[in-house]
Formats: C-alpha cells, sequence, structure tokens
C-alpha cells in the first residue's frame, strides 16, 4: 500500500508542473479590422456594382459585376489567387492579371478603381475593353463611374457616367 502512494504521490508531482502549463494563457491573436463595402449604380436592366473586402486597411478582395440585359460581366480578384499578382505600395496596390489591370488607391473617405485595359470580352463576352474607373465611398450606396460602363470605352469616348446612372 505504500508502494502505490509513493507511486501517486510522484506520478501527482510530475503531473503538477504540466498542468500549470496548460494554464498559461495564450497571447491573444492581433485583432483584424475587416470592412465590407459594397455599391451599386444603375438600373434594373442596366447597372454596375463592386463588393470590396480591406483588412487592416489593404484591399484583400473585390468582385465587380455588371448588367446590361440581357449580358451581364462578373470580375472576382482575391489576393492570394492564382489568377492575380499583387503589389502594394502604402494606400496604393496594383492588380496585374492577364486580362488587365486594376490600379487600387485605399484613401480614408473611399475605395478608387481605375480599370486598366481589362478584356471585356473574357469577363463580359462581348467586344471591347473595359477602362474607367469606380469608386466606392463609406457609407453611401451609390458608386461613382466613369467611363467602366462606356460601350467604346477601349476607344477615346466621352465619360459622361460619373455620378450618374449609366443610360
Amino acid at each position: 500500500m505504500a508502494a502505490c502512494c509513493a507511486v501517486a504521490l510522484a506520478l501527482a508531482t510530475v503531473s503538477a508542473p504540466a498542468a500549470e502549463k496548460r494554464r498559461v494563457k495564450k497571447k491573444a491573436a492581433p485583432r483584424v479590422i475587416v470592412e465590407k463595402l459594397t455599391c451599386m449604380l444603375g438600373t434594373e436592366d442596366r447597372h454596375a456594382r463592386i463588393a470590396v473586402e480591406v483588412k487592416d486597411g489593404r484591399v484583400e478582395s473585390f468582385a465587380y459585376y455588371s448588367k446590361w440585359k440581357p449580358r451581364t460581366c462578373s470580375v472576382h480578384v482575391e489576393r492570394g489567387d492564382a489568377y492575380s499578382n499583387w503589389d502594394d505600395a502604402g494606400r496604393f496596390t496594383v492588380v496585374m492579371t492577364e486580362k488587365g489591370a486594376f490600379l487600387i488607391e485605399n484613401r480614408p473617405r473611399d475605395v478608387h478603381f481605375l480599370f486598366r485595359n481589362v478584356d471585356r470580352m473574357f469577363y463580359c463576352g462581348m467586344e471591347g475593353q473595359i477602362t474607367g474607373t469606380l469608386t466606392v465611398v463609406r457609407g453611401e450606396q451609390e458608386c461613382a463611374l466613369e467611363g467602366v460602363m462606356d460601350e467604346d470605352s477601349d476607344k477615346d469616348a466621352p465619360s459622361g457616367t460619373t455620378g450618374a446612372a449609366p443610360s
């Protein structure tokens, strides 16, 4: 019996430091600030919209969608995916894909996108390129567009869509 008590006492002293280690609180992971911004501009039959995810002040992904009844256009780009390269310089981000480039400026009031020669056929099934700007203003539901929804945006067409619904 004394031997059993000695073994139990020895096990208790060995497991005590292990129990103390388990009680040590793990440091909390740093809090990540996530913003999800969305906006839309236009009518049911012809509109543009975008959803943007910003983590700790850095754009992580965006999804642009437009509708020119009966056609739709869909662009979804995510940091770390196999189809895009992201390069950050302060509040500016350049996203390069095989089908065009997106320049993003994350400003305090809004997130401003510049679409540069984005292949409309690949993303939308229509001839031409998407070239222009789209701005998502924090706290507002409407986007500001210039050139993105122009039918001939790959040519020197007048912009005409800033702050108004596409015609």
